[in-house]
């Protein structure tokens, strides 16, 4: 067996002992494991912020990586956790809605982690679940059979013939504004014409950019980032503190 890859998704933060005593229990359970961070800064309790960050990374890992998610995830009666398998890598975490975020409909290789009891810890629980993977055992020995998850909807655009309204899904550690409004939708709904992005009370954006510095440095502009997502952004700047723009703020793109 190759050495198992292991990501690691939550919002534990890096200042008390929840994160490292979580790796204690995987790398007990299962000392070969190499483990990759993906972020632990996750707002607390923000799955919808989670989905956004791992929706980002997940598909760039190879075939076989273990993927962990533990965020806004506590034991509680008929709380449910799940392991599941798709597009040949592995994912675990809690019942709460966020891989109905990351996935939408639920994958067909769905289970439902069974066999711990009120007095297993989650990093018990889902060490248990990560050595089962990576020793390679049988994948729908793992849970029981999942007929459903529980769903949290996304907030989606609505559309017009001559507009796009969306939100503000996710503000960076620059300050750099992403918007739920994608390329392919713009390219639909626009059909080449010019526009006019509105945001809060700033002036409005009537051109794409393709890097930040295709505007003078202080300015704003909007561009698609790599994951093809409409972004807000000040060169050399800070958009959403200088802008007063926060997450699910709304976002319009008008066509003429």
């Amino acid at each position: 067996m190759p050495t198992p890859l292991l990501t690691l998704t939550t919002d534990f933060g890096r200042a008390d002992f929840h994160l490292a005593r979580l790796k204690a229990h995987l790398f007990a359970a299962h000392a070969e494991l190499r483990i990759v961070d993906v972020s632990h800064e996750v707002t607390t309790y923000d799955i919808v912020r989670a989905a956004f960050i791992f929706n980002r990374v997940w598909r760039h890992y190879p075939a076989g990586t273990i993927h962990l998610i533990s965020v806004n995830d506590y034991y509680q009666p008929g709380g449910r956790f799940l392991a599941i398998r798709h597009e040949r890598q592995h994912f675990i975490g809690p019942d709460n809605g966020v891989f109905s975020l990351i996935f939408g409909n639920m994958p067909v290789e769905t289970f439902v982690l069974d066999g711990y009891t009120k007095a297993d810890s989650l990093s018990t629980i889902y060490a248990r679940a990560v050595s089962h993977i990576a020793r390679g055992k049988p994948f729908h020995e793992i849970g029981l059979p999942a007929t459903r998850i529980s769903e949290r909807l996304a907030f989606q655009p609505v559309i017009g013939p001559d507009y796009i309204r969306g939100a503000v899904v996710f503000i960076d550690r620059f300050d750099n504004v992403t918007t739920n409004i994608t390329r392919a939708r713009y390219e639909e709904i626009g059909r080449g014409r010019g526009f006019r992005l509105l945001i809060k009370r700033m002036e409005p954006i009537d051109g794409l950019s393709f890097r930040y510095h295709d505007v003078p440095e202080g300015e704003p502009l909007c561009r698609f980032n790599s994951d093809g997502f409409l972004e807000v952004a000040v060169n050399l700047g800070r958009a959403a503190t200088l802008l007063g723009i926060q997450v699910e703020d709304m976002v319009q793109v008008e066509f003429y």
